[in-house]
């Protein structure tokens, strides 16, 4: 009998410790379990694209109507997400330009780049590419050296837009991305500046006012010399940022017909082709 209760007593305490040693390495793997889940939530690097979080800060109103007092060309941006993209059809519906995601960071091109830039040139739309901008991630002197050389360079063949610096919320952290507002417009110059030395043209800025007012402190240092591409998913652009008497480009839905990101050209296909001819 003691023999036998000295057994239990030790498989009872066995028992315990091993309650115990699960209860521990369950309060162990909690938080990083918890932070996986955080960050399973992010979009994956590179997938970033015009006008991703319009919709989301800014929400999103009716189309403008359709409207001739004022003429506009229109126009679609695309990136990976649309994969092969229908060209002809687009150009049947009366897209006349287009841009294509060429780069993200230093760490992505987009691998539907080819078909998207040098379809649309093909059916004889005026095409540019753009670059999403992560300005926590390097300088903006070195991202636009990879812009231009993956696909954001420039000539003048009266059918190619200086390239887009797409700087808008930070899908993958704060939408700031960790910088003050003069730090921001620091690093905006740094880019503007470099692809300008790299291809003798002025970079066109797309943004949202909502962010631009927030992360650079509604700058106008760059109003003289850059157009702006706005995003605004309304029957009208909006307030433009600061220094802007008016806007070049309009993204102005994310739901448009065979592409969806539609966008307007401030003026007849001539003053297109004028942008595109520096």
């Amino acid at each position: 009998m003691p023999v036998h209760r000295s057994g239990t007593a030790r498989h009872s305490r066995g028992r315990v410790a091993g309650i115990l040693l699960a209860a521990v390495s369950l309060l162990v793997t909690l938080p990083a379990a918890a932070q996986a889940n955080d960050t399973a939530d992010l979009p994956v690097r590179g997938s970033a694209h015009l006008g991703m979080g319009v919709a989301e800060h800014d929400g999103r109103g009716p189309l403008p109507p359709d409207s001739r007092a004022a003429v506009q060309t229109e126009g679609v941006d695309v990136s990976s997400h649309q994969g092969s993209v229908n060209w002809a059809t687009l150009w049947s519906s009366g897209v006349k330009w287009a841009y294509t995601k060429a780069t993200e960071g230093t760490y992505y091109t987009n691998p539907s780049f080819a078909q998207q830039y040098n379809g649309s040139y093909n059916v004889g739309m005026i095409r540019g590419a753009y670059h999403f901008a992560t300005p926590d991630t390097t300088s903006g002197a070195t991202q636009a050296n990879y812009f231009v050389d993956h696909g954001g360079g420039w000539s003048k063949d009266g059918k190619t837009l200086p390239g887009a610096l797409d700087i808008e919320w930070n899908p993958y952290g704060a939408q700031c991305y960790g910088k003050s507002a003069s730090a921001m417009v620091s690093w905006i110059a740094d880019f503007l500046k470099t692809y300008k030395s790299r291809t003798g043209r002025d970079a066109v800025i797309y943004t949202a006012t909502s962010w631009w007012s927030a992360c650079t402190g509604n700058s106008a240092a760059f109003s003289a010399t850059n157009p702006l591409w706005i995003a605004r998913y309304n029957t009208t652009p909006g307030t433009l940022p600061a220094g802007w008497g008016f806007h070049t480009m309009w993204q102005y839905t994310s739901s448009g017909p065979t592409v969806g990101d539609h966008d307007k050209f401030n003026g007849a296909l001539d003053r297109v082709k004028a942008l595109a001819n520096g």
